[in-house]
């Protein structure tokens, strides 16, 4: 009777997992979308234009293009047959290897490029959204800031940046809802009058075909990627053939890149790595080595003449520039007070109110600052889930090993399988890498994880009651033999899930997770949801299974004696 009663609650803590995978997948990603940064209520107060500031005799550039080649990996744009152009203008400017964090996605990408800021404080989206539900920066950025400064500024882009960039501090505006090289080509006509005419000050310019072909036509290891971004090559040549690089700055960077297979948004290297180039007035030529994403607003920001970005977290690299000594000194200065006041607002934000001065000389001081109280912080938060994740790894496993059923370590071995046939598939068969990078939809990895896990499950679900002859005990055996697989299954692809929740917590709140242990948590909850199910599937065949097995042996008169 006992038995019995363990076996009805077996079952019903399938229900119980595939309700509770559901709900904590949905909830954790609902989460993750609607993440805002601490600063959102309140963002740093913007300072003083630069343009006030520097010494009289500065020079600054007459304007300044700014050229988003969207997904270009770096080592496509070093490629000098696939973009002979940009690789001619690398001996003509400041040459540096950018690095960014995840989130790797478009949105949260342009959003750091403008405000300088980490996706963690920029309150940009963490994850693309779709066109109605796109935020407009809350926090300061360089259009803002060169308003401010009294420049005329122009954007032609992809239609996201329209909702991105506060309309009121665009005076010159062409945007598209396509994303091939029809619509660059429209975007591209779009912006030259603007340079021919010297319409605006600070222009953007947003070559999409890139990453057009990294998700439509096959990946960087598709020929048409290739295709994609010499044509970029080309209508970059177009827009260079405007300025007058004696007089005009021109910037070329990339949000991210693409992994092999097409896609992106998590933290591989070559997702992480774009090109920057930095050419014409106000730039000493050279190669500078590795940059972060979020020190290209500031720089800009120098050659604009306007304020430092209020929320950036990064850092001009004067090295870079053309300055005197004079005016390194004043934009030391001002960097100095505005990192002083990002550190003071972000931890009054997170409940670590303090003081931070930060010196002209030392930068760094405000950033380590925040950094620590983050640490500090999440080390309080992480040790008590920490202890319940190990307690709630350690039950389970003390529980079935304590029945010392003749079935335990075949049942280890058995979902061990398991996982060995999901990740076969996953990670070889399909090229899969373990982020967000592979996710090209939610329906892509919901319905894969569902159905990689069953079919998994199946065949050493099929294996392991076989080998063993566990149809041979009976119905009610083989049921129970079957639900117990089920549950050494759960077991070991849930430890993911319990890393994850001492590392990030039940959801996305006040910070971003840690990526990697955040995607593996995920794909496990879809895992579970998919082995619930199958596992009451099973265990009902199981018992069928046993039932007819036992028929037939009483049928051939070889009942129980």
């Amino acid at each position: 009777m006992q038995s019995k009663w363990w076996f009805i609650i077996g079952l019903l803590g399938c229900i119980v997992v595939i309700a509770g995978s559901y709900i904590w997948a949905t909830t954790v990603m609902d989460s993750m979308y609607a993440y805002r940064s601490p600063l959102k209520e309140a963002p740093p107060a913007p300072g003083t234009a630069l343009r006030s500031l520097l010494p009289p005799e500065t020079t600054l550039p007459r304007r300044l293009v700014f050229v988003l080649i969207d997904a270009l990996r770096w080592d496509t744009a070093q490629d000098t047959q696939v973009m002979p152009f940009l690789n001619a203008l690398r001996e003509e400017g400041a040459w540096a290897k950018m690095h960014s964090r995840p989130p790797s996605y478009s949105e949260p990408g342009y959003t750091v490029l403008f405000t300088g800021a980490w996706p963690e404080l920029s309150d940009g989206p963490t994850l693309n959204l779709d066109y109605a539900d796109i935020p407009t920066w809350t926090q300061d950025n360089l259009f803002s800031a060169a308003r401010r400064a009294g420049l005329r500024t122009a954007v032609s882009a992809y239609y996201w940046f329209e909702k991105l960039i506060p309309q009121a501090d665009v005076d010159y505006a062409f945007y598209t809802a396509g994303e091939d090289a029809a619509a660059d080509r429209a975007v591209v006509d779009a912006a030259l009058p603007w340079l021919q005419e010297h319409m605006a000050d600070f222009v953007l310019i947003h070559i999409d075909q890139v990453d057009y072909a990294g998700h439509h036509e096959g990946g960087p290891r598709d020929p048409r990627w290739n295709a994609a971004a010499r044509r970029a090559d080309d209508l970059l040549q177009e827009i260079v053939a405007t300025l007058d690089l004696t007089q005009d700055t021109l910037l070329v960077v990339s949000d991210h890149g693409q992994i092999d297979r097409g896609g992106h948004g998590g933290n591989e290297a070559v997702v992480l790595t774009e090109p920057f180039l930095l050419a014409g007035a106000g730039v000493q030529p050279g190669v500078y080595g590795d940059i972060q994403m979020v020190d290209v607003a500031p720089t800009l920001a120098v050659l604009l003449g306007s304020n430092i970005p209020a929320s950036a977290q990064g850092f001009p690299r004067l090295e870079m520039l053309d300055l005197s000594a004079t005016a390194q000194s004043v934009v030391r200065e001002a960097v100095a007070a505005q990192q002083s006041a990002l550190a003071e607002a972000f931890l009054a934000q997170i409940g670590a109110p303090q003081e931070v001065p930060v010196s002209a000389e030392r930068w760094e001081v405000a950033q380590e600052s925040m950094q620590a109280a983050v640490e500090k912080r999440l080390r309080a938060e992480r040790l008590p889930r920490s202890l319940l994740a190990i307690v709630l790894a350690a039950v389970p496993a003390y529980l079935l090993l304590r029945r010392r059923a003749p079935d335990v370590v075949a049942w280890f071995l058995a979902s061990l399988a398991y996982l060995a046939l999901f990740h076969l598939r996953y990670a070889f068969l399909e090229g899969r890498t373990y982020s967000l990078s592979s996710v090209s939809s939610a329906e892509d990895i919901i319905f894969f994880s569902l159905i990689t896990s069953g079919v998994s499950f199946l065949i050493v679900w099929l294996g392991f009651m076989a080998g063993r002859r566990v149809f041979a005990r009976g119905a009610g055996a083989a049921a129970q033999s079957s639900l117990a697989l089920s549950y050494t299954s759960l077991y070991l692809t849930a430890l993911p899930i319990l890393v994850s929740f001492a590392l990030n917590g039940l959801r996305v709140t006040w910070t971003l997770p840690h990526f990697t242990t955040f995607f593996l948590a995920f794909l496990s909850l879809l895992q579970c949801l998919g082995l619930a199910v199958v596992g009451l599937l099973a265990c009902a065949l199981a018992a069928l299974w046993g039932w007819a097995y036992a028929v037939r042996r009483r049928s051939a008169g070889e009942g129980t004696v």
